[in-house]
């Protein structure tokens, strides 16, 4: 059941030999990815856990496999809601092309884009990102740039209609070498090249900081520009403490930021309730 009134402390620096501290309370609402925390739980169950634990909503990356009637009720009976989902990506984590960055793809990544609209519209949510593709060959790069900006227009104008904000995300090349952009620099690109105001860039702290990427200056500046906020630590991508991130400096300056949407907890567990959740101080 959720705990009406609870806010999340958020820790600047954790490690084994340094008893942990809260620091400032987070302005931003906090939410949990339900296809990487409480994966020791059936999914119609992880929104209960998240709720216990003080999260005020979840994101879930690929609902497809579960009804959405009957994920819209295990939201509702937690009093969780669901801000984020993805379009299908075909065979992206595979490894292989995805949907969104080849001109014959077209119409699978518009059926895509119209499932998922389906189930934004029963799930209730803010936004639906939009995953680019992998690309191999560098000769291909330029066509497939333009091909998912294209369809990033596209999307946006359709889940404009049901008022779902489009987000799309530049994903580290260590962890997938493929991907069309890893870079904020190429994500700022493109979000300028979509040019579309349902548009905004979802910024994965973790991503980042594997590109070694300025995180505090980008947050500080292109808040405004941002639709959607992920964290985890880094090296790792583990949960807050297990890593060397200043996460606790990172959430003052997205509350401090003109973003004004949620941050979403979307970390690897280990099956050990201290290390995966310990980070969570809750007050009254």
């Amino acid at each position: 059941m959720l705990v009406r009134g609870l806010r999340i402390k958020i820790l600047r620096h954790l490690s084994s030999s340094i008893r942990r501290q809260p620091t400032t309370m987070m302005d931003n609402q906090l939410i949990a990815n339900l296809s990487m925390l409480y994966t020791d739980r059936p999914m119609l169950e992880r929104f209960s856990a998240a709720a216990e634990y003080g999260f005020s909503g979840v994101e879930i990356q690929f609902p497809y496999e579960w009804c959405a009637q009957e994920l819209k009720g295990a939201a509702d009976n937690a009093g969780v809601r669901v801000h984020l989902i993805n379009v299908p990506a075909g065979d992206l984590l595979q490894g292989g092309k995805g949907l969104s960055c080849y001109d014959e793809q077209q119409d699978e990544f518009r059926k895509a884009c119209a499932l998922a609209l389906e189930y934004g519209k029963t799930l209730s949510v803010e936004k639906i990102n939009v995953l680019a593709g992998n690309v191999y060959d560098d000769s291909h790069r330029e066509a497939c740039l333009n091909c998912y900006i294209d369809n990033l227009r596209y999307a946006a104008e359709l889940f404009l209609s049901e008022g779902i904000m489009l987000s799309f995300e530049a994903i580290n090349n260590l962890d997938m070498p493929g991907y069309l952009y890893s870079r904020f620099d190429e994500m700022l690109d493109i979000y300028h090249k979509v040019a579309h105001p349902n548009a905004g860039m979802q910024y994965d702290i973790y991503h980042m900081a594997r590109m070694g990427e300025k995180i505090a200056q980008q947050i500080r500046y292109h808040g405004d520009k941002i639709a959607h906020i992920q964290f985890a630590d880094c090296p790792g991508r583990g949960a807050p403490g297990s890593g060397d991130l200043p996460l606790g400096e990172y959430f003052q300056l997205i509350a401090a930021s003109d973003y004004t949407g949620v941050v979403s907890a979307e970390y690897k567990t280990k099956g050990n309730e201290q290390s995966d959740y310990g980070w969570l101080v809750i007050s009254e």
